[in-house]
């Protein structure tokens, strides 16, 4: 089977900050996969390079036959609308009520009433009833605000979905909620998952593969039953938070 997502030996620096020094990942379709590693090893790096936020300084990413790195123009906007994203904070228009935020890229081809009705489905999927929809996210709690944009990610019904530090700010009762409806929308969806977290109850219940990312390299990668006994120190060290180990930014 051919990777939907693929990456290869990309690098990216910063000036003298070299942040990728030889990525290379295949993400399979209907593959849920999370990368873990430490603060400022370059994941989200990772998912720029892949949405072509950023450009990788050496190797190639291709979504399905497109080289997501070099794409441009319309075909660069098709590529994006198979992309949902629920970014960490949220990232809610604070200007837009609930259901204008789940519908901001259903307004491109429908009705505002079309655009309103789907977008109160959405909300409905991640738990949400009607009666949030003209609300702002300022009267929502951070919990209901995550599920919003849960809801805004799944709109459109992309094939892709990334997740950036979707439990972040939540207390575990709201982290097991959140991580649970992103296992089951991904699901039915059949969907594509990217997650980076530092999160391990998030990773043992969304991840189907997991990825350890550090030093600007994949240093393992495999299926999250075998996350514990991988034997992998960079792993080891990361999941049990020791502080000796091969990762000397934990000291």
């Amino acid at each position: 089977m051919t990777a939907k997502i693929a990456l290869k030996d990309v690098h990216k620096s910063f000036g003298a900050k070299q942040v990728l020094s030889g990525v290379t990942l295949d993400i399979m379709p209907r593959e849920s996969m999370v990368i873990i590693g430490g603060s400022g090893t370059g994941k989200s790096i990772t998912i720029k390079s892949i949405l072509g936020l950023v450009t990788p300084d050496k190797g190639e990413v291709w979504v399905d036959d497109t080289r997501a790195d070099t794409v441009r123009g319309s075909r660069r906007d098709a590529l994006l609308d198979k992309f949902g994203m629920l970014f960490q904070g949220g990232a809610l228009f604070d200007s837009l009520t609930v259901w204008e935020n789940v519908a901001f890229r259903l307004r491109r081809r429908m009705s505002v009433t079309d655009a309103r009705d789907l977008a109160i489905v959405k909300l409905r999927r991640v738990g949400l009833g009607p009666e949030n929809a003209d609300l702002f996210p300022a009267e929502l709690s951070g919990g209901m605000q995550k599920r919003v944009g849960l809801a805004r990610a799944i709109a459109d019904d992309p094939e892709i979905i990334f997740f950036d530090e979707p439990t972040t700010g939540l207390d575990p009762i709201m982290s097991d909620v959140i991580n649970d409806l992103i296992r089951e929308v991904v699901t039915e969806m059949g969907a594509t998952a990217l997650t980076i977290t530092h999160d391990m109850t998030s990773v043992r219940r969304i991840a189907d593969k997991v990825a350890m990312l550090h030093g600007g390299i994949i240093q393992w990668t495999g299926s999250v039953s075998d996350l514990e006994t991988c034997g992998d120190p960079y792993v080891d060290q990361f999941i049990n938070g020791r502080a000796d180990g091969p990762i000397e930014a934990l000291r």
